[in-house]
């Protein structure tokens, strides 16, 4: 049978994604036996907006696939895998998610809490296990620390912000924006500063000391004041570019501060390691269970509603930065 699927079918950006037909996937796919999964909402992520323009580490032959997040209800799973016909689930894979039927290994497919909804569900995954493997794994976040996040209404960044209050940390978020700082507030920030004078804003909320760790999804020209924002043993994590510079690192301020650059390559690192997201997403259960996970949905927020042949226009929303939190294609 033929579904529907948002392709790439030229390098030419979002303006060139179409929605075609092309056959379903079965029950026995390349790899071997697959969980079939219904697709009931998309995420909208930033890597899909780079691989429609050839830019994504990841270079698939055209054409293919976009989607990196999504949810929807099992159709069938093999044997041992864990799941069942009628389960509702979100999953993630580096592309390949907006269809109306998705196959994939178990290992990349999660139980989803009956309180949280599909377009929730699709919010979730890439982002917010990024933030558990940026807070926990690379930055060793405890309970009383604080944690300084940059871009902080953007879809890391408030997953950034909702990761490190399930561990118990302090956050303040950094913002462009009133706008932004309203998303960031109903994202739970504890504080909020605007980038313009960031540095200055966060001494005076910590009372001098400073934060214990940076979550940085911007770069550029913010980079030396999140150093001197660090507090001794503090650790600064570069998770990606947004502002399009890449910053350079004079060490002699890590050694004369005691302060740590560590880099947070997740997709690289998880997706190679079978049962590791697994294990990430269980961490988290327990948060989206207790509300605290609560991704903040565009159309929520006063953006706009996408159906299936919309994903090309979400995708020109989110280059013009004309959306606040996730945006979410409706499948079903």
């Amino acid at each position: 049978m033929a579904m529907r699927a948002v392709q790439v079918t030229s390098l030419g950006g979002p303006s060139a994604v179409e929605v075609r037909e092309v056959p379903e996937p079965q029950p026995v796919g390349p790899f071997g036996p697959q969980v079939l999964v219904d697709v009931h909402a998309v995420g909208v992520s930033f890597p899909d907006l780079l691989l429609s323009k050839g830019e994504y580490q990841l270079k698939p032959d055209l054409p293919f696939t976009l989607g990196v997040d999504f949810a929807g209800v099992v159709r069938s799973a093999p044997d041992g895998s864990g799941f069942t016909a009628g389960d509702r689930v979100a999953a993630c894979l580096p592309h390949g998610g907006a269809a109306e039927v998705v196959g994939l290994g178990a290992d990349s497919v999660f139980a989803l809490p009956d309180n949280l909804s599909f377009e929730q569900g699709a919010a979730i995954p890439m982002n917010y296990l990024t933030a558990q493997f940026a807070l926990k794994e690379r930055g060793q976040v405890r309970e009383g620390e604080t944690v300084l996040v940059h871009g902080a209404a953007g879809g890391v960044g408030t997953a950034a912000l909702q990761v490190a209050k399930g561990y118990g940390a302090r956050t303040v978020a950094v913002v462009s924006t009133e706008e932004k700082a309203e998303v960031a507030r109903r994202a739970g920030a504890d504080d909020v500063v605007l980038v313009e004078g960031f540095l200055k804003a966060v001494k005076e909320v910590t009372d001098g000391r400073g934060v214990d760790l940076v979550v940085d999804v911007v770069g550029g020209d913010l980079f030396t004041d999140s150093l001197r924002s660090l507090a001794p043993q503090g650790r600064l994590l570069v998770v990606g570019f947004a502002a399009g510079g890449i910053p350079e690192v004079k060490v002699n301020r890590l050694l004369l501060n005691n302060v740590d650059v560590r880099g947070v390559g997740w997709g690289a690192y998880a997706m190679v390691r079978p049962g590791f997201m697994a294990a990430q997403w269980s961490e988290l259960v327990p948060m989206m269970r207790s509300g605290v996970i609560d991704p903040p949905l565009s159309h929520d927020l006063g953006g706009a509603t996408y159906a299936l042949e919309d994903f090309g226009r979400a995708l020109a929303d989110m280059e013009n930065r004309a959306t606040l939190g996730k945006s979410v294609v409706r499948v079903r």
